[in-house]
């Protein structure tokens, strides 16, 4: 599935991505290949993903909402707390 992660500044990520794991509001939850239409908010946390080349990664966001369709994932977040 395609994976894009965008705040007000810039786009975060942008690739195929195994799964995502997202921060709601309510807790975490996954999203994998071929997932239910799904439209979600985003608490503060790590959006965590896996691609096949690099493996394990995540950005730290500060809420936002997601949007799952047609195995497109697009993650519109307030803002990218650096570490």
């Amino acid at each position: 599935m395609y994976l894009e992660v965008i705040s007000p500044d810039k786009k975060v990520f942008e690739g195929e991505v195994e799964s995502a794991t997202f921060p709601g509001t309510d807790g975490f939850f996954q999203i994998l290949n071929s997932h239910a239409p799904l439209i979600s908010t985003l608490g503060k946390g790590p959006i965590t993903y896996m691609t096949e080349k690099d493996g394990q990664d995540s950005v730290v966001v500060k809420g936002g909402v997601v949007e799952v369709l047609h195995n497109k994932v697009v993650a519109l977040v307030e803002s990218i707390i650096e570490a």
